[in-house]
């Protein structure tokens, strides 16, 4: 995992919003394309490591009961939790995923460009511990960018396929375009209408 003492400070230093998030396009939809995704409209307890600045965090909020979210970085933390103050159902705290896993379960863990900054051996514990938190019913969300990167040592393609196979659930949902590559799976493979009776 890299450093807080290093990347992400540095990125930090020179702004707020190191990647966008507020403003620009690509940001806006991959957060609509991650929201459209989630096959539950309501979520009893989610978690969301590298919740960076907060920005996705404040819409999983209203989906869900309870909602977790951590970052490795002090400013980022910081960020967030200055974001989210006014929602009494989130609570932010400083965590180095895979390593600093929060106890219980978990009926939706989003993962969101994340896991390509973690070596093999940290990603494989990342798919471990997410399979062991999350509940019989439970949803995976995984968004990554796919464009190599200097900082991340695995591409996102390779990081969707380990959470595939070592988390051993059913893929609901794939998206994939020049950027953004998206998936959702659950241990739950009925789809929404399914869910509904229509189906």
């Amino acid at each position: 995992m890299i450093s807080s003492n290093g990347y992400f400070e540095s990125l930090y230093e020179a702004c707020d919003d190191p990647w966008g998030f507020r403003n620009r396009w690509y940001e806006r939809r991959k957060r609509l394309l991650t929201l459209a995704l989630l096959p539950r409209e309501r979520f009893r307890r989610a978690f969301e490591p590298g919740c960076a600045n907060g920005e996705l965090s404040a819409q999983l909020a209203a989906r869900c009961d309870s909602l977790l979210v951590a970052d490795l970085n002090e400013t980022a933390v910081r960020l967030a939790s200055e974001r989210l103050s006014a929602l009494p159902h989130v609570c932010v705290e400083r965590r180095t995923i895979p390593y600093d896993w929060p106890d219980g379960a978990f009926d939706l863990i989003v993962i969101s460009e994340l896991a390509y900054y973690l070596r093999e051996p940290e990603l494989q514990q990342l798919a471990d511990r997410i399979k062991t938190a999350l509940t019989p019913d439970g949803t995976l969300l995984a968004c990554h960018w796919r464009r190599p990167f200097e900082a991340a040592p695995q591409p996102a393609a390779t990081v969707h396929a380990v959470l595939d196979t070592r988390c051993g659930l059913a893929r609901l949902a794939h998206h994939e375009d020049a950027d953004v590559l998206l998936d959702v799976w659950s241990a739950d493979p009925r789809s929404v209408a399914q869910h509904e009776g229509l189906a």
